[in-house]
């Protein structure tokens, strides 16, 4: 191979290897999730946070979420769908697996596992 195709080969190697899409986020918590009963939610950002819609299931639609924070953990405030009851919430996320914890008067509290899809 010629000099000149090479460098293009290598420069479009680099150029293609920098604006990949990894196959997640690049914030940890960002993307689809598979919640214990099966519905699928999404968290993107919103207004500097980052917000849970439940986009498939029973409860498509529902807002389930809403966090601050970076680098796999955040805290905010997570909504029962099933109540629409709202509670104190953090989340952490470790590669495959996002853990919320909801908790009322920061005593009660119980613990989901979602899987990223």
């Amino acid at each position: 191979m010629r000099k000149p195709q090479m460098k293009s080969l290598i420069l479009a190697t680099v150029l293609a290897a920098a604006f990949a899409t990894p196959s997640f986020s690049a914030e940890p918590i960002r993307g689809k999730w598979r919640a214990p009963g099966g519905g699928i939610v999404q968290v993107s950002t919103c207004g500097g946070n980052y917000c849970a819609t439940v986009i498939s299931g029973r409860h498509k639609g529902k807002a389930v979420g809403r966090m601050a924070g970076s680098g796999g953990t955040y805290e905010g405030e997570v909504t029962d769908p099933r109540d629409d009851r709202t509670y104190s919430g953090s989340a952490t996320v470790s590669k495959t697996e996002l853990e919320l914890t909801g908790c009322a008067l920061k005593v009660f509290c119980k613990t989901q596992v979602w899987t990223r899809i």
